[in-house]
């Protein structure tokens, strides 16, 4: 079922990566302009105060789910690496439940906000906050669903020993090649 909707599922994270292209690109150019403006011309737009930051909030939410789904996170794995391999399917589960159940609260406390975001606007663009702030429902929901898929594949044994650790080490060993080059 997984290889049937694994093209919209593609799909949909080239979105969650062009959305962030996209912010970048919009707190680029709206502060370069305005630091232009202010420099040459002495004056300024005052969307370039609200809008960058906004695109900033959902750029690292939007970047969370998209983390998360090429493993790209932060781990330690020191103790971890020492356990059996029952040890390390345990502690990967206890990890991913504590995800679900954190992401389950992430959706749920935007829910709480959720009247007082949207009857709150920005001072500027005014803009309502539930837009702004309100990407914390796609994350919560995005990740919370990745971990309760893995979780379900740890327990249907489609769980490999090299996807127990969470961390990246290809990308820490270009790192490694390109630091070691440069202080050559």
């Amino acid at each position: 079922m997984i290889k049937a909707i694994q093209p919209v599922i593609d799909g949909v994270f080239k979105i969650f990566e062009t959305v962030m292209v996209i912010c970048i690109a919009l707190m680029l150019v709206m502060v370069f302009g305005n630091v232009m403006l202010r420099i040459f011309f002495n004056t300024g737009i005052d969307l370039s105060e609200e809008i960058p930051r906004f695109a900033f909030v959902w750029m690292t939410f939007i970047g969370a789910i998209v983390g998360m789904r090429k493993h790209a996170h932060l781990g330690v794995d020191v103790i971890t690496q020492l356990l059996p391999l029952a040890g390390k399917k345990f502690c990967w589960g206890i990890s991913q439940f504590i995800m679900a159940v954190c992401c389950g609260y992430i959706v749920y406390g935007t829910w709480l906000q959720h009247g007082i975001l949207e009857g709150n606007a920005s001072p500027v663009a005014q803009i309502s906050m539930i837009w702004v702030f309100g990407v914390s429902y796609l994350t919560g929901t995005f990740i919370g669903i990745m971990c309760l898929f893995n979780l379900y594949r740890l327990f249907t044994g489609q769980v490999e020993e090299s996807e127990l650790s969470d961390v990246m080490e290809e990308g820490m060993s270009e790192i490694d090649e390109l630091s070691a080059q440069s202080t050559k």
